[in-house]
């Protein structure tokens, strides 16, 4: 006799078929873990009845493609008539109202409470039977074509302890792909890979010939159906990390990641307490091509006992790690009704704070005691913890940064910047510059003197280093500077320059108004040994942060270094420039714009007017010659 379902059954189930599951090849997920769930709970009561003790516990899929049937088989508890109702019968047994209200407050343990899951077979099929025996009950069958009603009747087909579920599926090219072998099997390498029961499936395996001299023969061969266990069974992740070799993690994070290399460093923890997890993550050891495209996807795939949830969990691993690869598996997560998604709520924030202490935590040992494999580290992902500094104001600045790293003017090698201080007692500042390459910045008139007295600078590589630098502002109360800013601490340096400016005010206004749409501001400097000039950057924007704007997308004029020009008072040209001055005040005018442009080829800045520069070089050349 049919029966209706009890819970506002057609619109409800129509909700949870067009609705809830917007992935269609969720059912089979579903279905093996509610066999694995079964499976669980007889071994359990095999504990008191020593009749349900299980030899041989599976789950077996067969697919019929002439029946268009898949067939979910497994050796668990059974259901009795009794239970087939209330558990099939009964869309959220627990009551219509409840469950409706879960489904609109969108409860993450709304699948667990009403054994939702069973139902996203009506997403493939139009028609479901279940076959189920319990130990000391007949075997029962219930049918239903999920509109309104479904029908237990004794079933004619008797089976052992266990449950056995047909679909039969729609008819269209959405749904024909599940009746290909191939595809159920890829689903379950998908989704229930670490199902700990075999899964298993006839397949059709390949015998080959063999030739005149034993070997086979690839172009002659016979098939036979063999019985084939799909699933790995356990994951890496949940076995004792004592048990596990590094190898056996290398392989693994090759295999899952699709890595050609082994990964530099793997990350593994076990918590057990308020919120309950299993992580294994990798750094690898090198970065993919597409790494700092726009659509490189952070690689954590989120697991619940086992059962694959959701890839690439961006909201798991923070921006500055997103080089981190890896699964994390909890069934203390809120997922959403399909289980297709994390929800977000306190434990999801508190599981992504442990992470990210983690993946800290190893970084800090890796630095502290592998410092050979930390730099490795930093060639490759030394940029993004920059960008994790500079990111959200700063957000993470505290966490990271005990973890990045500059090369130095020591030694050209990675220094920490508790390093530095360590080499540079008593320092009141940090100093550093940037630069595209070390040779580069090695050839800044600036450098001169810091390489002849042996002063630690910071090399500054990366565009977004001095960008993080103004956001980080000081480490351990101590400031960074700039050397390639204009300035000077040093009384006596600056009385003896103010004695020298005052000499030479006329030349220096002279020149200062000649360059006056070009420079704020022309000065003497004692920072200079060889060199005559050098283009120096005043409060704001210094010039290396100018060149990396003026490539940005709607960069503009604004976007400007404020910059000043210093010139060696001590320097043949500039005394050259000073008796000039004394017979001839107009040609100053053209020296001042050569040592200008000179400044700016040092700098690496583009000339404004190459061809009136070229044009005044040969000018100059010619007078010279006369």
């Amino acid at each position: 006799m049919k029966k209706e379902f009890k819970a506002e059954s057609k619109q409800l189930l129509e909700l949870m078929i067009n609705s809830i599951y917007s992935n269609k090849e969720i059912f089979l997920r579903e279905l093996i873990s509610n066999a694995s769930d079964a499976i669980d709970k007889r071994k359990f009561m095999s504990l008191k009845d020593s009749s349900l003790e299980i030899d041989n516990p599976t789950i077996k899929i067969d697919v019929n493609k002439k029946e268009r049937t898949i067939t979910i088989s497994d050796t668990g508890i059974g259901m009795d008539n009794k239970e087939l109702e209330t558990y099939l019968g009964t869309i959220a047994h627990s009551g219509s109202k409840e469950f409706i209200k879960a489904l609109e407050d969108n409860n993450a343990d709304i699948i667990g409470q009403f054994g939702v899951g069973f139902y996203s077979s009506f997403i493939v099929a139009d028609e479901v039977k279940v076959i189920s025996h319990k130990e000391g009950s007949d075997t029962y069958l219930w049918t239903s074509e999920g509109i309104s009603d479904y029908e237990i009747t004794k079933a004619k087909e008797d089976i052992n302890i266990g449950t056995k579920i047909i679909l039969h599926l729609k008819k269209g090219k959405d749904f024909d792909e599940f009746l290909n072998s191939n595809k159920i099997e890829e689903l379950i390498k998908k989704y229930s890979d670490y199902i700990k029961y075999p899964i298993q499936m006839d397949k059709e395996i390949k015998i080959y010939d063999k030739d005149k001299d034993g070997n086979e023969d690839y172009s002659k061969y016979t098939t036979k159906t063999e019985l084939t266990t799909i699933n790995s069974m356990q994951a890496i992740w949940k076995k004792p990390k004592s048990k596990v070799t590094q190898e056996e993690y290398d392989n693994f994070y090759m295999g899952h990641f699709h890595d050609w290399q082994k990964p530099l460093k793997t990350i593994y923890r076990k918590a057990e307490g308020a919120l309950n997890y299993e992580m294994l993550l990798f750094i690898p050891s090198h970065r993919g091509f597409d790494f700092f495209s726009p659509t490189y996807k952070k690689q954590i795939d989120l697991y619940s006992k086992s059962v694959f949830i959701e890839a690439d969990c961006e909201y798991l691993v923070s921006d500055a790690f997103k080089f981190v690869k890896g699964i994390i598996d909890s069934e203390d997560l809120s997922l959403n009704i399909s289980r297709e998604m994390l929800q977000h709520d306190r434990n999801v924030t508190k599981l992504a704070k442990a992470i990210e202490n983690r993946i800290k935590s190893e970084l800090g040992k890796m630095l502290k005691n592998e410092r050979e494999e930390y730099n490795k580290f930093y060639d490759e992902f030394g940029m993004q913890l920059m960008y994790g500094i500079y990111d959200n104001f700063g957000a993470k600045k505290d966490l990271l940064k005990d973890l990045i790293m500059f090369k130095s003017s020591r030694n050209q090698e990675y220094v920490t910047l508790q390093e530095y201080l360590d080499n540079n007692k008593d320092c009141k500042e940090i100093l550093y510059v940037a630069g595209k390459d070390i040779d580069t910045i090695n050839k800044l008139p600036i450098m001169e003197t810091y390489l002849d007295d042996n002063k630690e600078v910071l090399y500054f590589l990366n565009d977004v280093d001095e960008f993080a630098i103004q956001i980080l502002a000081n480490y351990q109360d101590i400031p960074f500077k700039n050397i390639s800013s204009s300035s000077n601490d040093n009384e006596e340096v600056k009385k003896e320059l103010e004695e020298k400016t005052k000499e030479n005010e006329d030349l220096l206004s002279l020149i200062k108004d000649n360059l006056k749409d070009e420079v704020s501001d022309v000065i003497f400097t004692n920072r200079l040994k060889s060199n005559p000039v050098y283009l120096a950057s005043g409060e704001g924007l210094s010039i290396e942060m100018e060149k990396t704007l003026s490539q940005m997308p709607g960069a503009n004029d604004m976007m400007k270094a404020n910059k000043i020009l210093e010139i060696n008072p001590d320097h043949e040209l500039f005394k050259a420039i000073n008796k000039l001055y004394e017979t001839n005040k107009d040609e100053v005018a053209d020296y001042a714009k050569l040592l200008y442009n000179q400044a700016l080829l040092i700098e690496g800045l583009p000339l404004q007017d190459p061809v009136a520069y070229g044009n005044l070089l040969t000018k100059l050349m010619i007078k010279a010659s006369e």
